[in-house]
């Protein structure tokens, strides 16, 4: 195979993947931010099927395992919710050790024929990590302490970075700000803001 037909069949490989993820989190915002010493979560509120609204008001993100860890998600929400009991279980399992929960969730996700076909990605974090947990196994940890998921993450993501490098703000502003451009940007994402904080 010469450069150009390896160029050119990389090139579409990477549109398939971008497509099937794309499919998969199109329909929301949520960003994590950890910065001076706050850890805070938010999320929009937007639920919609292909091109309609259906909800304004839903909660994304919420406060598990004693209120010491908090979750976001985005993608299909049934399978959601069923991500988000069994972290919960892995949080039960091993004690409120986010690292070795969301490893472990991961692994179960990856490895499981029921599990790999749920449609989602998971954001949680405690006082101490912050994660991105998704269907094919991965579990990555920001450099920066920002992570951003759905059809406006990289809005969001791209803001609270500006707002870091660029301002005083506390980890709260910035959250409420970045999802604010992101809801200007994104049709999928609106301005009926959840936040948490520990």
């Amino acid at each position: 195979m010469d450069d150009k037909a390896g160029f050119t069949y990389l090139r579409l490989s990477f549109i398939i993947i971008k497509k099937a993820v794309i499919q998969m989190i199109q329909s929301t915002t949520v960003i994590c931010i950890r910065h001076k010493g706050q850890v805070v979560m938010a999320g929009d509120g937007q639920v919609s099927m292909g091109q309609t609204i259906l909800k304004q008001t839903a909660r994304k993100i919420r406060r598990i395992y004693k209120d010491k860890v908090l979750a976001g998600f985005a993608g299909a929400t049934s399978d959601a919710f069923a991500l988000f009991s069994r972290f919960e279980n892995k949080l039960e399992e091993y004690r409120g050790n986010l690292s070795r929960a969301a490893i472990e969730l991961a692994k179960d996700w990856r490895l499981d024929k029921a599990l790999r076909q749920l449609e989602a990605l998971l954001v949680v974090a405690d006082r101490e990590n912050s994660f991105l947990i998704s269907g094919t196994g991965d579990v990555v940890e920001p450099d920066d302490g920002i992570i951003a998921i759905g059809s406006g993450g990289p809005f969001a993501l791209a803001a609270a970075r500006a707002l870091i490098k660029h301002t005083d703000l506390s980890a709260r502003e910035i959250a409420l700000e970045a999802m604010a451009i992101s809801a200007g940007i994104c049709v999928y994402t609106n301005n009926q803001f959840f936040i948490e904080e520990l």
